[in-house]
């Protein structure tokens, strides 16, 4: 038994250490919400993921979502921003560029 709990704790540490590198989008989503995510196929140069509550349930309490979905946009283990949907279960208009715009600047601040 102490050993599923290491493994388990193992593997949710790496992917939560794997979703903070660099610079990283990731949007906090359940399957009953999907209607409401947006694509982050657009997003070039950056690490991105969609995690679902389901799948997810550690990572969701260490980060604090309280709603869904939220996007957190990460630069090397840090929250730089946090876009949440209301208790509607939907993003605000206009997030996904203010994401991408705010990324663009991450990338260009690197260099």
């Amino acid at each position: 038994m102490k050993w599923v709990v290491l493994i388990v704790y193992l593997w949710t540490s790496a992917i939560t250490a794997q979703i903070k590198d660099d610079i990283s989008v990731v949007q906090f989503s359940a399957k009953f919400v999907t209607d409401s995510e947006v694509t982050l196929g657009g997003f070039k140069d950056v690490y991105k993921q969609t995690l679902y509550l389901s799948e997810n349930k550690k990572i969701f309490a260490k980060e604090s979502i309280k709603y869904l979905p939220t996007i957190i946009v990460y630069q090397d283990g840090e929250e730089m921003l946090r876009i949440e949907s209301g208790i509607d279960l939907k993003l605000p208009e206009g997030c996904l560029q203010d994401v991408q715009a705010y990324v663009q600047e991450l990338l260009q601040e690197r260099f």
